[in-house]
């Protein structure tokens, strides 16, 4: 009986032999010897970018607009760039400062990055010309030549706005300033789609509030990870 038992020993040892002695010498060779099942399926996760949580919103909408430097910009001038869409006007006496003072802290963190952008949109165009706008952007100190401050025909923006982005922006006589409008930020990578974070709840929040300094940092976070996507 005992020697049955030794030759059934003898052809497990000889079948795990045969079988994964070989893949155990070419993962050494490959340097992955540590490498499991578990380790890969998570490697495999990194090549998809599955590990960022990022989700994907939908398309940027397509847009042809003027910048301060009176040059014509579309969304395909920000292919292969990370970048952060804002609307607002130069005249805003309540919002709009909060959010150019948080689209320069975001600004600041990517100095002379070519693969970031802003595109910052009047909805005031018949005030915010492009000499108005390059004023605007030098009282600010903005240096970046990848931040474009952006006007063009009132409807046609109000309509990129909320029917584009769906960011609500519009004339209101009633309220001061003339004009209400977002407060958020969109959030655009390289390959033109709008992508946010999730919530604590694992529901997507689609823009990033402008105004809020925890937004801000968050976005700040997710702009890295989309630059090394």
């Amino acid at each position: 009986m005992k020697s049955k038992s030794y030759i059934g020993i003898s052809l497990v040892i000889l079948v795990f032999g045969i079988i994964f002695i070989p893949k155990i010498i070419d993962r050494v060779k490959n340097g992955t010897v540590v490498q499991g099942d578990r380790i890969d399926a998570v490697s495999n996760h990194k090549n998809q970018n599955i590990e960022t949580g990022l989700v994907t919103i939908g398309p940027e909408p397509s847009f042809s607009l003027t910048n301060q430097n009176d040059k014509t910009v579309t969304n395909k001038d920000y292919n292969g760039k990370v970048h952060v869409v804002e609307f607002f006007f130069s005249t805003c006496p309540t919002i709009c400062p909060i959010m150019n003072k948080n689209m320069m802290v975001i600004e600041k963190e990517f100095p002379g990055n070519p693969n970031f952008g802003i595109a910052s949109i009047t909805i005031n165009p018949e005030n915010d010309t492009p000499k108005v706008l390059k004023e605007h952007a030098e009282a600010l100190g903005v240096t970046s030549s990848n931040w474009n401050f952006l006007t063009g025909n009132q409807d046609y923006i109000l309509n990129l706005a909320t029917k584009g982005f769906n960011l609500y922006a519009g004339q209101n006589s009633n309220v001061n300033g003339g004009f209400e409008h977002s407060g958020y930020f969109a959030l655009v990578d390289k390959k033109g789609n709008i992508r946010s974070r999730k919530d604590a709840n694992g529901n997507p929040i689609i823009y990033y509030n402008g105004l809020e300094n925890d937004d801000i940092k968050a976005i700040i976070k997710d702009i890295k990870i989309l630059l090394n996507e």
